[in-house]
C-alpha cells in the first residue's frame, strides 16, 4: 500500500488488486468524516457497485436500505405499497436509520456507502440534513432504461420485482435534482470498472456537501 498526498487535505493511496495485479488510485478526503451515497433506478448496479466500491477502500461499510427493511420481521410495508401513508412512514424509517448508521461508521473512520433509490430534491435533502456536518459524495447511476430493466429480468429471483415506473421515475429525477452530484453513464462500463472510478473520482465529481 502507498500513500501519496494530493494537497487539499486528500491522500492518494494506491492499494493492489489482486485479482488482476493492478492498483487502483483511492483519494480519500481527511479531516471531516465522509460519506458516498449512490443511488439510481432499478437495476441500476446499486448493490453491486457499492459492494465492489467499498472493498476497494482501506475501511468502509456498505449500507442497504433492503437490508435493513428486512430486519423488520412483521408489519413491513414496502415503499409502493398499501396503505401509502404506512409505506412513507416506513421509506423514512429506513432513511433514517441508514443515516445514523453512517455517521456512526463516518465518524469512527470508516467511508459509508449507502445504496438507496432517492427519487426526489426533497429526500435528498433529507440525507443531506441528516448527515450534516459529514462531507457527502452523491453518485447517480444511470445506464439507461433499458439496461434497468433488462438487469431487473437477470436478478435473483429472490431480489426480482415488477415495476413499471422508469421513464416516470427518470424525468423526475432529472427534473428535481439533474444538476447535483455525479450523473455517471455505466451502460459501457463493468461493475469493476464502475467501482474504480467511483473510488479514484467521486471526490471530483460527485461532492455536493
Amino acid at each position: 500500500m502507498r500513500f501519496r498526498s494530493c494537497g487539499r487535505g486528500s491522500w492518494e493511496i494506491g492499494l493492489p488488486i489482486s485479482r488482476h495485479g493492478d492498483t487502483i488510485p483511492v483519494v480519500l478526503p481527511t479531516g471531516t468524516p465522509s460519506c458516498v451515497i449512490v443511488t439510481g433506478m432499478p437495476g441500476a448496479g446499486k448493490s453491486t457497485v457499492t459492494r465492489l466500491a467499498a472493498e476497494r477502500l482501506p475501511r468502509s461499510a456498505r449500507l442497504d436500505g433492503d437490508e435493513l427493511n428486512r430486519m423488520i420481521v412483521s408489519g413491513f410495508v414496502w415503499a409502493l405499497g398499501e396503505p401509502a401513508a404506512e409505506a412513507a412512514r416506513q421509506v423514512e424509517l429506513c432513511h433514517r436509520n441508514l443515516c445514523t448508521l453512517a455517521n456512526n461508521f463516518a465518524d469512527a473512520g470508516f467511508t459509508p456507502l449507502i445504496d438507496a433509490v432517492i427519487p426526489s430534491r426533497e429526500r435528498l435533502d433529507f440525507f443531506l440534513e441528516l448527515l450534516r456536518p459529514r462531507r457527502v459524495m452523491f453518485v447517480v447511476l444511470t445506464p439507461g432504461i433499458e439496461v434497468c430493466r433488462y438487469r431487473n429480468t437477470i436478478r435473483d429471483p429472490r431480489e426480482r420485482f415488477d415495476f413499471d415506473g422508469y421513464e416516470a421515475l427518470e424525468a423526475d429525477m432529472k427534473r428535481e435534482f439533474g444538476d447535483t452530484g455525479w450523473w455517471f453513464d455505466t451502460a459501457a462500463l463493468t461493475p469493476d470498472q464502475t467501482a474504480d472510478r467511483i473510488v479514484g473520482q467521486a471526490h471530483r465529481h460527485a461532492l455536493v456537501s
